[in-house]
């Protein structure tokens, strides 16, 4: 009995890695808390931060930075799909997290105001709620509330549209960001991070990619 066990085990682990390897690696194990998705090319490894359908807000000067957006005419930051500050976009009907990536300070997500396209034009001081408002859709007026660290609420991006959003509490300090709620958006080229914990670097220069802004 003890013989056919061992014989059944090493068969099921040779059957686990012949089908691995017949998908290219199947997924990789977490570095440093990143998961490593399969590899594209053999030289080539895409690497998720924040989990699909989630808006991860911080500010810039936090980790996430800023992100000069020459398609937006813009700098865009504390706001991610990914890791680094970068325009936002997801089809409709998505239902998303936003979640507080700050280890110790409160952020809001608000619709500062919609827009058509570019340029993004954002207001010097605009009055943003700091309670929640507009329920579970996102849309023009739309206030989530103040999100505690390490917390997240969800909302549905029910609307189509372009929209300028930004934290209450930290917007004067470059918390602010453009999202795109239509069929083909999907988040647009990312910035770079702070350096050192202080202050933004210079953000890349070149132009947003077809399906990005």
């Amino acid at each position: 009995m003890f013989n056919r066990r061992v014989a059944f085990s090493a068969v099921l682990i040779g059957a686990v890695l012949v089908a691995c390897s017949s998908r290219g690696g199947g997924i990789l194990p977490q570095q440093n808390g990143q998961v490593a998705l399969p590899s594209i090319a053999s030289d080539l490894i895409v690497t998720a931060n924040v989990p699909a359908h989630t808006i991860g807000e911080e500010l810039p000067s936090e980790g996430v930075g800023t992100y000069s957006s020459p398609f937006w005419k813009a700098t865009l930051g504390g706001y991610t799909q990914m890791k680094y500050a970068q325009s936002l976009g997801f089809p409709p009907g998505t239902k998303i997290t936003i979640r507080n990536l700050s280890k110790k300070t409160p952020h809001t997500l608000n619709v500062v105001a919609a827009i058509k396209g570019p340029p993004a034009n954002f207001p010097k001081n605009p009055s943003l709620k700091t309670q929640k408002h507009g329920g579970s859709v996102l849309e023009a007026g739309y206030a989530s509330g103040v999100i505690q660290p390490g917390k997240s609420v969800t909302v549905t991006l029910s609307k189509a549209g372009t929209y300028l959003i930004g934290c209450a509490f930290h917007y004067g300090e470059g918390m602010h960001d453009v999202l795109v709620v239509s069929r083909k958006a999907k988040p647009g080229q990312q910035g770079t991070p702070p350096p050192h914990g202080g202050g933004g670097s210079p953000p890349p220069t070149t132009g947003p990619s077809p399906t990005g802004y």
